[in-house]
């Protein structure tokens, strides 16, 4: 069976210098090392081209040697995508382009011929048949998708297929598998090294068939959110079961096309959304206060920059600031569903208020942005104050909303024994190096697992 595991590693461009280390330390690195000790093992990899300038700002240029390493020795297939991490289907057709050229300008003078992506990952993964038009008209062979995208539903896949979009020649649409990727970033196929042959329990007989399995996540997944994540990854490319490839090798392994449609959808898409035709939900409800004023702030500075000449002198600042105000964390920290952030809030909405302010444009423009900035963070503060927030998160928690579709796997006794063990030593490890906050982060996980052993343990 062919493995086809796909990264995505970003940080927002308001991310502190803090953060960028912190996570550098505990995942990317981590990340890079492990695959330069592997050589058999394939990664398609999405790099914002923000994130690559964070990595040059804030004295992390080793991970990009390491990336660049690793994709002109071939294990790391690159993908293009858009610069400052927009949400493309709200987005003019106009601005993807500029992002999608902006990615590849940076990260071009980064990684150099390194650099030669076929494939595309529309930030969130969020995808309409714009998107896909656009992709498809700029070069680019295929795009990564989440399996809901096919039909709504999981398990409608024909694994051993290719899929092209429908009316659009020699572009292909790869999709996720959902179960697979959850389970995995998750931690429920296994917390750690003893744990890899779970994914090969949960596939089944499908190891042995002319098939192939894709796998997406975060690459933050490994080592910063899940403490020892990372060493299942590593156990699970060395599984003689997968062999593992990039997702454009899959194109020469399987030859039988279909053509599909797919539907607006993001990797966050659940079926309520589906339900109730709210495929952004998280990005753009109309039911939430917030998101509503964050659009018309974010339209009102996508209107500002028509507004002014390029030939005049503010210009190049006005189209710098509005290029990173963009992004589209601001909308999914204001969802409350359950992921909140008044600080992400505040500072995006600034971002696009201070580009209107401080544009060439009308006395009029310029009060509205900034009462829509009133708007946007008097409702957050209410919002948090008032308990409102919690409520929210709790109704649609999206961890435990996954978590109930599928089953919980079985672990014997000892083997969770192990991989709790596993982590305990790492929690002692950070701990002697004071590394006191990572050790607290390991040490809920184990308290997390232990209140679910015999769950866990007991078939």
């Amino acid at each position: 069976m062919y493995w086809a595991n796909f990264l995505h590693i970003y940080q927002p461009p308001t991310q502190k210098e803090y953060w960028v280390k912190k996570i550098a330390n505990e995942s990317y690195r981590k990340l890079f090392k492990g695959l330069k000790a592997n050589p058999k093992a394939m990664v398609t990899l999405n790099i914002n081209a923000i994130l690559t300038e964070l990595f040059d700002q804030y004295g992390c240029r080793d991970v990009i040697n390491d990336i660049k390493f690793l994709a002109d020795r071939g294990q790391i297939e690159l993908t293009a995508s858009a610069k400052f991490h927009p949400f493309l289907p709200l987005m003019p057709k106009s601005e993807i382009i500029r992002q999608i050229e902006l990615n590849t300008e940076t990260n071009k003078k980064y990684f150099g011929k390194a650099f030669n992506p076929k494939g595309f990952f529309p930030p969130e993964m969020a995808y309409n048949r714009d998107v896909g038009e656009i992709v498809a008209s700029l070069g680019y062979q295929w795009l990564i998708l989440d399996e809901l995208a096919y039909s709504g539903q999981t398990k409608d896949i024909d694994w051993s297929k290719l899929y092209t979009l429908k009316g659009v020649k020699n572009f292909h649409i790869f999709f996720r598998e959902r179960e697979a990727s959850f389970r995995i970033l998750s931690a429920e196929i296994g917390m750690s090294v003893f744990s890899s042959d779970m994914l090969i329990q949960l596939l089944g007989d499908r190891v042995n068939s002319n098939e192939y399995l894709i796998t997406a996540m975060d690459g933050e997944t490994f080592g910063h959110h899940r403490p020892g994540l990372e060493q299942l990854l590593f156990d699970l490319y060395k599984n003689d079961n997968l062999t593992s490839v990039t997702i454009s090798d899959l194109m020469n392994h399987f030859k039988n096309e279909q053509e599909v449609d797919p539907r607006p959808s993001s990797w966050a898409l659940m079926r309520r959304d589906i339900e109730q035709n709210t495929p952004f939900s998280r990005w753009q409800d109309k039911n939430n206060a917030i998101h509503v004023w964050q659009w018309e702030l974010t339209n009102l500075a996508l209107e500002t920059i028509q507004k002014i000449d390029p030939k005049d002198p503010a210009w190049p600042t006005a189209r710098k600031k509005l290029d990173r105000a963009v992004h589209s964390d601001q909308y999914w920290w204001a969802s409350a569903t359950p992921w909140w952030s008044i600080e992400m809030i505040e500072a995006g909405a600034k971002d696009l208020k201070d580009m209107v302010i401080d544009s060439p444009v009308s006395d009029a423009d310029k009060k509205q942005a900034t009462d829509l900035y009133h708007k946007i963070v008097f409702e957050a503060f209410d919002w948090q104050r008032s308990g409102k927030v919690d409520v929210m998160a709790k109704s649609a928690d999206e961890d435990v909303t996954q978590r109930i579709t599928t089953e919980m796997p079985y672990i014997p006794e000892e083997e969770f024994n192990k991989i709790v063990g596993n982590l305990e030593r790492q929690m002692l490890e950070a701990a002697k190096a004071r590394e006191y906050e990572r050790a607290a982060q390991i040490r809920n996980r184990v308290n997390e697992l232990n209140e679910k052993k015999d769950e866990i343990t007991k078939k």
